[in-house]
């Protein structure tokens, strides 16, 4: 019996043990995937979950441009109309972003400080997408008359002014002049330090970066109007309608060229833990695609979580072992249980009878 109580004891404490694990890895693997704010931009747009969020990559070779991107939409608003979806007045159906890396370049204020920084050329939604902490200002919008706003980060904003509120001040970039629309925050999370570098980051838009450049870029082979990075956030009526209809349309003349990433479904614990078995697949980059630092970040965060979330079912074992046993041991207590009921079902049953029967004679005997 004492025994018995041990082995119990041992068993609870076992699922116990089990079970609080797999708690923490979810909890761990939870927080760890919300840090890359950046792939949940469909749930800020939509909290109802009806939108899936997507990206897509591009070598420099692609000849993907600003020129492009009207074709890509218009291809998605075809699709979405067949589907029965179309935009309310005053709606935007597929907000969308773009951006491409345009250099490391010097920056100056109007004062003696100078610095470097690398500067992102951006258009559409892109800080939709970006969901960077702002510390002062605004966002500039393509909206807007003048396309002469720069987003510097604080670090940035400290060596040129020594001070983060700054906005509407003046910096120049390789000379020539923007002012400062806002002020953000330097990445946070360990990947995206690990991935964004020590140097400073400036955002413009494509039309400020025609300012700088001119006609010099073209020259050179590389194409202002060049997008590394395409980003949109399109209805989703059924399962991965969204992500087929992206994949169709680059993988046509842009298969050996780009790379289609679901951000919405991207930290899916069940896929990354399958994930983990071909991690070797994953890593090897088949296309010379070029990765914005916050996704890079993101796919180094995949490589953790797919870890996590495969040795998490480990801590299923037990328990669902410990539910079989009993299970079993329910089963053959049921089975005692019955005989046990059979069998005095069937004493009463036989004494009921032989009391009839000796009531029976007793009465017969009288006539």
């Amino acid at each position: 019996m004492k025994i018995k109580k041990v082995l119990i004891a041992a068993l609870a404490a076992a699922n116990l043990l089990s079970v609080g694990t797999g708690l923490v890895l979810t909890a761990v693997g939870s927080s760890l995937a919300k840090s890359q704010s950046s792939n949940y931009a469909a749930q800020r747009w939509d909290s109802e979950g009806g939108y899936t969020q997507l990206s897509c990559f591009f070598t420099e070779e692609a000849g993907f441009n600003t020129h492009s991107v009207p074709y890509v939409k218009q291809t998605l608003t075809d699709k979405l109309k067949n589907a029965g979806i179309i935009a309310e007045e005053g709606q935007k159906l597929i907000p969308e972003a773009y951006s491409n890396n345009a250099g490391q370049m010097s920056v100056r204020c109007d004062r003696t400080a100078r610095s470097e920084a690398m500067v992102t050329a951006v258009g559409g939604d892109f800080f939709l997408f970006r969901d960077f902490r702002l510390l002062d200002g605004s966002y500039f919008s393509e909206n807007d008359l003048m396309q002469d706003g720069a987003v510097i980060d604080k670090v940035l904003a400290w060596e040129l002014y020594g001070s983060e509120d700054i906005a509407g001040m003046n910096i120049y970039l390789n000379g020539v002049k923007f002012y400062i629309s806002g002020v953000i925050d330097t990445p946070s999370t360990e990947q995206e330090k690990r991935t964004s570098g020590d140097i400073s980051r400036a955002y413009i838009s494509y039309e400020g970066l025609e300012l700088i450049n001119g006609e010099f870029a073209e020259e050179s082979g590389n194409p202002l109007n060049n997008i590394t990075c395409y980003e949109c956030i399109v209805p989703d009526p059924v399962e991965n309608f969204a992500y087929n209809a992206i994949n169709d349309y680059f993988g046509g003349s842009y298969s050996y060229t780009s790379s289609v990433v679901n951000n919405t479904k991207r930290f899916n614990p069940t896929v990354l833990a399958k994930k983990y078995k071909n991690l070797s697949d994953y890593a090897i980059a088949d296309k010379p695609v070029i990765y914005p630092y916050w996704e890079n970040a993101s796919r180094i965060t995949e490589f953790k979580l797919s870890g996590i979330y495969y040795f998490r079912r480990f801590t299923y074992i037990i328990p669902i072992l410990t539910l079989l046993l009993l299970i079993v041991t329910g089963w053959r207590a049921g089975g005692r249980l019955r005989k046990k009921i059979t069998e005095n079902l069937s004493d009463s049953v036989t004494k009921v009878l032989y009391k009839r029967s000796i009531l029976k004679e007793q009465k017969d005997s009288k006539h």
